[in-house]
């Protein structure tokens, strides 16, 4: 496991853009305890803190696809940067005025949500030429995700102890100067000055235009609705057992299994359709979101939680595989911003789900909520097998181009059967 993933990191470039993207990627990991934080010490609702939280996911959502085609067209310093400096001047705006104007505060949230800079989808645009073997390619997709549960696990505690140490408005102001340090780290980076994006047909879908990553993001919803249910399920099985340190050892094991599994999932070379392997581990991720609802004492009901998060990261890094197979060509790292919204909308939408169900049916059925979301992503999966095992683009194009002045081929492999 560890040869494979230090023959990555061996790799020129590679550590300072890993590290660049999760460090650049701070602020919009911690965005949603930063603002309920901020709000609370304002001595703002937990409604107030609730909204803004999620009218930052919204505008997020929508940001995120729409900087990724930008970044297609124009390259990654021209729209990365700006949009990094953007979102902290609107953060900055909302920590100095505070929540006493709640139109401000809702604008100054929205904006920083929308211009968050599509740093993951434009780190899995560059590994392509940074690494020279499509293998190693796949192996970085699996890094990444296990990376992202790191960051994911990292982030909120940074928060709380700049909130600790200073106030909940330093912390906003600190974590977004340091996303921007890491966006410049990465912008300003060889691989990410010289890559070009593939020429590319103008169409006004871009890479939604695509049945297979159409298919995709459809089975990715409801993932995101499985993973946001749980957080919200596994709060009033907290209550009943100890409260938010019972709570915080849930999702941290959640985290704790995603990384597991992500970690030996990236250690071995896979062969065959990407997309059966995708129905397997989508399958095997609702099951074991099954045993939660027997809901046992909270030692085994840890354990349990971090077997529900073993399958999470495999899945999604099987799914770049297939994302960088079916995007249009020069709409990479548009279709990877489309599966990051995908995700964040479905993991809303199961948040906002999960509170009706176990206020309405009680614990039990917050948790039968992920797993039937699991078996939803897996039927849209099987459904969509033929256009999803599609054969791969082929890697050469033609040396003309809308967006590239230097006619560059954007650097990729054509998968055939191998993954």
């Amino acid at each position: 496991m560890a040869t494979g993933y230090l023959e990555i990191l061996r790799a020129r470039h590679a550590v300072r853009l890993l590290a660049g993207t999760l460090v650049g990627r701070l602020p919009n990991a911690t965005a949603a305890i930063a603002i309920v934080l901020f709000v609370r010490a304002e001595g703002g609702t937990y409604s107030l803190a609730g909204a803004l939280a999620a009218v930052y996911g919204v505008a997020n959502a929508v940001g995120q696809p729409v900087l990724g085609r930008l970044v297609d067209l124009y390259g990654q310093p021209r729209v990365q940067l700006p949009a990094a400096l953007a979102s902290a001047a609107a953060t900055a705006v909302f920590a100095f005025t505070g929540t006493g104007q709640a139109a401000v505060a809702c604008v100054a949230v929205a904006a920083a949500g929308l211009f968050t800079p599509p740093l993951e989808g434009g780190l899995r645009a560059l590994w392509p030429s940074v690494l020279p073997k499509e293998g190693q390619v796949h192996t970085a997709y699996a890094m990444d995700a296990v990376a992202q549960e790191v960051m994911f696990t990292v982030g909120p505690l940074l928060v709380t102890l700049c909130v600790a140490l200073w106030s909940a408005q330093v912390a906003l102001i600190v974590l977004n100067v340091i996303g921007v340090l890491g966006a410049l780290s990465v912008v300003v980076s060889p691989p990410a000055r010289a890559w070009r994006s593939a020429p590319r047909e103008a169409h006004w879908l871009g890479a939604l235009r695509s049945p297979g990553l159409l298919a995709l993001l459809g089975a990715f919803l409801f993932v995101g609705v499985a993973l946001g249910s749980i957080t919200v399920a596994a709060v009033p099985y907290a209550d009943e057992r100890g409260g938010d340190a019972v709570y915080g050892w849930l999702m941290a094991a959640l985290g704790l299994g995603a990384l597991l599994g992500g970690a030996g999932y990236g250690a071995r070379r896979w062969t065959g359709d990407p997309a059966r392997r995708l129905r397997a581990l989508v399958a095997l991720l609702a099951v074991c979101y099954l045993p939660l609802t027997l809901m046992p004492g909270v030692v085994a009901m840890v354990l349990l939680t971090m077997v529900a998060g073993v399958f999470l990261a495999p899945a999604i890094a099987c799914a770049f595989v297939l994302v960088d197979r079916h995007a249009p060509r020069g709409t990479v790292t548009e279709a990877f911003s489309w599966l990051v919204t995908t995700f964040t909308v479905g993991a809303s939408v199961g948040t906002g789900l999960a509170g009706p169900v176990v206020e309405a049916g009680g614990t039990l059925w917050g948790f039968v909520l992920p797993g039937a979301a699991g078996f939803v992503s897996l039927l849209v999966l099987t459904a969509t097998g033929r256009v999803l095992a599609a054969p791969a683009r082929q890697a050469v194009v033609a040396a003309s181009s809308e967006n590239d002045p230097n006619r560059a081929v954007e650097p990729r492999f054509s998968s055939g059967d191998r993954a």
